[in-house]
């Protein structure tokens, strides 16, 4: 099993340089770099992260052909692999809903832009001149400067539709944060679907909300408002029907929207949780590790880690697991 970890763009600099230090020597294989609206920018701090450790791999998490056209995505991608060969992914994604919204854009014919992307990015990607003149974008005669780079590319899908492309077009699917192993499972399912397509079998990567300590409720109490801010999305209503989590998101979108903290904690309960995260005891983490292993996944990514101690707790405990099974 490999791990990577995740940032959500909320960490201050000396924060993140930490975090990315002792991922580094830890031998976690990739950072992932959410691209967030209104937080701090994605391709800068995989820049960074990149010129301040030896080997970790950076991911550009989720970049959407929504916000930014897919040739500057791919520039993007491509300037940072001249400079780092070798290290880093790039993840084609639709975008937050709530921040799309937050800036009024029209988010219509998902799938499209995504497809349209992946194609673009592939073609400048290979060195040679781009002609693509699709219903979406268009790129025609023109080729990337910095010439031929080996970049993976990826999707984060949550939608069956979206699985399905990512499994048929792209290198790899990410599966968004808080989902549950049956929602995985699932999801993988739809992924196998595309592969059938491709006839070729893609890197199967989810985020993982985690936490590790000694009592279990202070690690489990981290992860609260985290879950709230991801599952009061209608999106997660399969996931939390496949969970069997009962949860009231309309009732938790008030709330969180309110700042309501006591109420989020309320409805953010102990089985959403035990269904929808790796948090508590050393013995707990191990278990929901080994569940999430066992659902098909090639890379689990911890999130949710604000800094290096926790990461190291939670690396511990995670080698503890593999030696125990989670890879097989």
């Amino acid at each position: 099993m490999r791990f990577g970890v995740s940032i959500n763009g909320d960490q201050r600099p000396d924060m993140l340089r930490n975090l990315a230090q002792v991922a580094d020597e830890a031998g976690v294989g990739t950072l992932w770099v959410a691209s967030h609206l209104f937080q701090r920018e994605p391709i800068v701090s995989a820049a960074l992260v990149l010129a301040n450790t030896p080997r970790l791999v950076a991911g550009l998490m989720a970049m959407s052909p929504f916000v930014m056209h897919p040739v500057h995505i791919t520039m993007a991608a491509a300037a940072l692999d001249e400079w780092y060969p070798g290290r880093v992914i790039l993840c084609f994604g639709v975008g937050a809903p709530r921040d799309l919204a937050a800036i009024r854009m029209d988010t219509s014919k998902p799938l499209q832009a995504i497809s349209e992307g992946i194609a673009i990015a592939r073609a400048l990607l290979s060195g040679e001149v781009v002609r693509w003149n699709g219903e979406r974008y268009r790129a025609e005669g023109r080729r990337l400067s910095s010439g031929r780079r080996d970049i993976p590319i990826m999707v984060a899908a949550s939608g069956p539709k979206m699985l399905e492309l990512a499994g048929a077009e792209a290198d790899g699917v990410l599966i968004s944060a808080a989902t549950s192993p049956a929602f995985i499972a699932w999801a993988l399912g739809r992924v196998a679907a595309g592969e059938a397509k491709s006839m070729r079998r893609v890197h199967k990567a989810a985020l993982v909300f985690a936490a590790v300590a000694e009592d279990g409720r202070s690690a489990q109490d981290r992860q609260r408002r985290s879950l709230a801010f991801v599952l009061r999305g209608r999106h997660h209503a399969r996931n939390l029907a496949l969970a069997g989590t009962p949860l009231d998101q309309a009732a938790l979108a008030r709330a969180f929207a309110a700042e309501d903290w006591l109420t989020v904690n309320r409805l953010v309960h102990d089985q959403v949780l035990q269904n929808h995260t790796a948090s508590g005891t050393p013995e707990q983490v191990l278990a929901a590790l080994q569940t999430y292993a066992a659902a098909g996944l090639d890379e689990i990514v911890l999130a949710g880690v604000s800094n290096g101690e926790e990461l190291r707790s939670l690396l511990q405990t995670a080698s503890l697991s593999t030696t125990q099974g989670v890879s097989n």
